[in-house]
This record gives C-alpha cells, structure tokens and sequence, in this order.
C-alpha cells in the first residue's frame, strides 16, 4: 500500500488519518515541508513529523496513541523523598536551543538522531512565534542538566523528546510541565508513541479514534497569548523548584 506524497510550499493539507498504514504502524504521508503552518495544521489533526537523516519527511499518526494525563503524572516513593531535598530549579524557555540540542545529542548506544538539522531549524522556528516550548530544570549552580520541549495548540501540549544529563532531571521536567498544565486546565500531554520508561511515568495508551475525538477538540481552543508567553502563568514554571512541588 502506497502512502501519498505530499508537495512543498503549496497546500498543507494531509491525507484522511483513516489511510495511515498499520505497518509501520501509524505512517500517513512523506514528503512536504516543516514551515510552521503545516507544522501547526499536522499538530492540530494528531499527525506529526518524525524522519531520519538522509529519509524524506515522513508523517505520522499511530494507533494506538500514547499520552499522559496531566494531573497523574506517576512520581514513585523513591522521586518524592529525593525531590524533596533537591535544591534544583525547573523553569521554561529560557533556553529552547540549548534544549533541542541536547534532546539531539546521541544517547547510549546509539549513533544517530531522528532530531535532523531541518528538524531543529524548524522547531526553532516555531518557539520564535511562541508555539513550541522548552522546560529546562538547572542545578544551584546553573548548569542546563534535563529538560524537553514540545509544542502547544490550543489546550494540547504535544511533547516530542526529553533528555537527563543526571538522574531524575527529565523526570523532575515532566511532572513541573504536568502540574502546570493540569492547573490551567489542560488535561492532556501527547506522547505519541508509548515505551517502557513512559509507561512507568504513568503514560497510558488510547486508540487512535479516541484520541483524535479529544485532541482535535481540544487542539482547537484558543490560546491567545498561552500561559507560556507570559512566564509560564499565574504559578510560572519559572517559580518551582525541584523540592518545592506539590507530590
């Protein structure tokens, strides 16, 4: 089965969902461009980009679906009591680029990256126009040691890589970004595809159509400036600290 090709730099519209392939599970389209607009409209109907070096741009909506509910993000006993004497601080763009970057670099075992040049140019290029976001948690002294970054249509934060220089800062990043988004109200973070390690931090897996019954809903409200323009809203990111969140 044929997957359609999408041309660059005209239409930015995508092929029913229903057409995406079952193996590989989820891929729907190649081809296009990563300009914001047909980035924001893929964010906005559950599809997004995921390619490799030397790959066209491949498009994808997988079933089942992957995502976290915000307010039950999964902290273990062992988390709770180490975050409790941490003195780190978690707060949110600050600095998008060096978190993309280090979301890039290669990790253990691995030599490679689907986090491409045109990929990191292009989410770049997105958080300028204040639609794609970094949560960085730093050290007392400073140092950028864990963090992720995604991106945020309407009521939906779409989460896309996260990275730990020590133990426990990815994980100190994604329950910041989860109480802040559940104290707005946004129920969702989409993960995309589940693993181990999201599963064990409380991720769940949905079907395709239930997913999209939601997200597109609530992909379509809108924010306007998002919390995030304004230092993270009312209980700013900026202002928690890694012994000071709620457990």
């Amino acid at each position: 089965m044929q997957i359609e090709w999408l041309p660059a730099g005209s239409s930015i519209g995508f092929p029913p969902i229903a057409s995406a392939l079952r193996h590989p599970n989820g891929l729907l389209a190649a081809g296009g461009d990563l300009g914001p607009q047909r980035l924001l409209a893929a964010y906005r109907r559950g599809i997004f980009p995921w390619f490799g070096a030397g790959e066209p741009i491949l498009w994808w909506s997988p079933d089942p679906r992957c995502i976290f509910d915000s307010a039950a993000i999964h902290e273990s006993r062992r988390l709770a009591r180490w975050r409790r004497g941490c003195d780190w601080t978690v707060c949110a763009n600050t600095d998008f680029a060096a978190v993309i970057d280090a979301c890039a670099a290669p990790r253990d075992g691995e030599s490679g990256t689907w986090i491409v040049p045109e990929m990191r140019q292009a989410y770049c290029a997105l958080h300028a126009l204040g639609h794609a976001h970094s949560i960085e948690v730093r050290r007392a002294d400073g140092a950028l040691v864990g963090g992720l970054y995604g991106v945020a249509v309407g009521e939906l934060f779409c989460a896309e890589s996260m990275f730990s220089r020590e133990t426990n800062a990815s994980k100190l990043a994604l329950l910041a970004l989860g109480e802040c988004l559940a104290e707005w109200g946004w129920p969702w973070i989409d993960a995309q595809i589940a693993s181990p390690h999201l599963l064990r931090m409380g991720a769940r897996t949905i079907t395709r159509a239930a997913f999209l019954r939601s997200a597109t809903r609530l992909a379509q409200r809108d924010q306007s400036p998002l919390p995030f323009a304004q230092g993270v809203g009312q209980r700013a990111v900026a202002e928690l600290r890694g012994g000071g969140l709620r457990g």
